[in-house]
């Protein structure tokens, strides 16, 4: 149980992590990157599979 609970919280720190990493960008380097801003939420769950 505790492996899950360990698991889910590393999913949820990586999760984070590219948010805030995708917001940090300009509008024209997310786009560079194929990406629209309010998309940002959409490609951090497929980082981490959800």
């Amino acid at each position: 149980m505790a492996n899950g609970i360990i698991a889910s919280y590393k999913s949820w720190l990586k999760y984070r992590q590219t948010c805030n990493e995708l917001n940090r960008l300009t509008n024209r380097e997310l786009a560079d990157l194929g990406i629209a801003r309010g998309d940002i939420t959409n490609v951090a769950r497929r980082s981490v599979g959800y």
